[in-house]
C-alpha cells in the first residue's frame, strides 16, 4: 500500500493542487488507475478533501478488475475512501462510446448527489475540440456539468498531461496505462501521437495550449445560448443569428435533426407570435410556445 506522502519539491503535482482548489469538503473521484485520475485524487487528498474513489471494473477484459482494484488500494493508502463498482458493457454505439456511457451511469448511481470530479487535463480538452470539429461540430469540456443530482467538476482542464504524469513520477506511483490509449486505430491516439505534435511543430508553439483556449472560449459561447435558450423575452431581443443558434441548441439536446424550416418556424413563434399551432420536429416531438417559454414537448395524440 502506498503510504501518503507529499514531497517538498513537486512543481508538478503542486500545479495539480493548486487546480482543485477551492474544493469541496467532500468529493467522488472517478478513478480508472491512469496517471490523471491518480493525481486528482492524491491532490484533493493533499489538500484536505474527504475522497471517495470510485473504480469501474468494465469486465472487458481479464485484467480489469485486478487494475480497479489496484487503483483502489492506492486511494485508500492516500487516505481516501474507496470502491470497485462492476459493470457489464454491451456494445451497440461502439465498445469505447458504450463503455463511458456505463461508466457515467454507474458512477452517478453511486454518487447519488453531489460532486463527482474526473481528471480530464488541457490534453483532453484540445483533443476533444479536434474530434468534435472532424464530426461537424466543434465543442469543448465545461469545467462543471450539472447531470441530475450530480455535478461533474473537472478540475484539471487547465493543467497538461505532462503535470499529472510528472506528479505520479514525484510520488513514486506507477499508474495503470490504458492500452486503448496507444491503440493505433483510435482516432484520439493519431491526433495525440501524429497530429497535435506537427500543428505544434507548424505554428512554432504548443497547440495544446491554443487549442485548449479555444475550446474554453466555445464552452462560454455555448453557456451564453443556454442563458438564452427557451425564454421568450429575452429571444426576442438578441440578434437573430444568436436567436437561431439559441433555438438550434434547445432542438439538439432534444435529439432533433436539425433543419432550416425547424428554426424558421422557432423563430416565429418567437418575433411573429399570434398564437399559431406548435412546430412538429419528427419523433413525435413539438416546438411549443407557452407562458411565454418554448419548450420541446412529445406531441398529444
Amino acid at each position: 500500500m502506498v503510504k501518503p506522502f507529499w514531497p517538498r519539491k513537486s512543481p508538478h503535482f503542486l500545479a495539480c493542487r493548486r487546480a482543485v482548489r477551492p474544493a469541496q469538503p467532500q468529493v467522488a473521484v472517478g478513478l480508472s488507475g491512469g496517471p490523471d485520475s491518480l493525481a486528482l485524487v492524491a491532490a484533493l487528498v493533499a489538500e484536505g478533501v474527504q475522497v471517495r474513489a470510485l473504480c469501474v471494473d468494465h469486465q472487458l477484459d481479464a485484467n480489469s478488475a485486478e487494475v480497479a482494484y489496484k487503483a483502489a488500494s492506492i486511494a485508500r493508502g492516500f487516505g481516501a475512501e474507496a470502491e470497485v463498482l462492476h459493470v457489464r458493457v454491451k456494445s451497440s454505439k461502439g465498445m469505447e462510446a458504450d463503455a463511458r456511457e456505463v461508466r457515467y451511469r454507474a458512477l452517478t448511481q453511486a454518487v447519488g448527489e453531489g460532486v463527482l470530479a474526473v481528471g480530464h487535463t488541457r490534453d483532453d480538452q484540445a483533443e476533444t475540440l479536434l474530434l468534435s470539429a472532424l464530426r461537424g461540430k466543434a465543442a469543448g469540456m465545461p469545467r462543471w456539468r450539472d447531470m441530475g443530482a450530480v455535478q461533474l467538476w473537472r478540475p484539471l482542464l487547465h493543467v497538461g498531461r505532462v503535470d499529472t504524469l510528472g506528479a505520479c513520477e514525484e510520488l513514486g506511483l506507477e499508474p495503470w496505462m490504458d492500452p486503448l490509449n496507444h491503440a493505433e486505430a483510435s482516432r484520439r491516439v493519431a491526433l495525440r501521437e501524429y497530429i497535435l505534435p506537427q500543428l505544434s511543430q507548424l505554428i512554432g508553439g504548443d497547440a495544446v495550449t491554443a487549442l485548449a483556449g479555444a475550446a474554453e472560449e466555445l464552452v462560454r459561447d455555448e453557456q451564453a445560448l443556454e442563458w438564452w435558450a427557451g425564454d421568450v423575452e429575452k429571444l426576442e431581443h438578441a440578434p437573430s443569428a444568436v436567436r437561431r443558434r439559441a433555438i438550434a441548441k434547445m432542438l439538439q439536446q432534444a435529439g432533433i435533426e436539425l433543419k432550416k424550416a425547424h428554426l424558421d418556424a422557432g423563430e416565429a413563434l418567437v418575433c411573429d407570435w399570434h398564437g399559431q399551432g406548435a412546430v412538429k420536429l419528427g419523433k413525435g416531438l413539438e416546438l411549443v410556445r407557452k407562458d411565454g417559454t418554448l419548450w420541446v414537448e412529445r406531441a398529444e395524440r
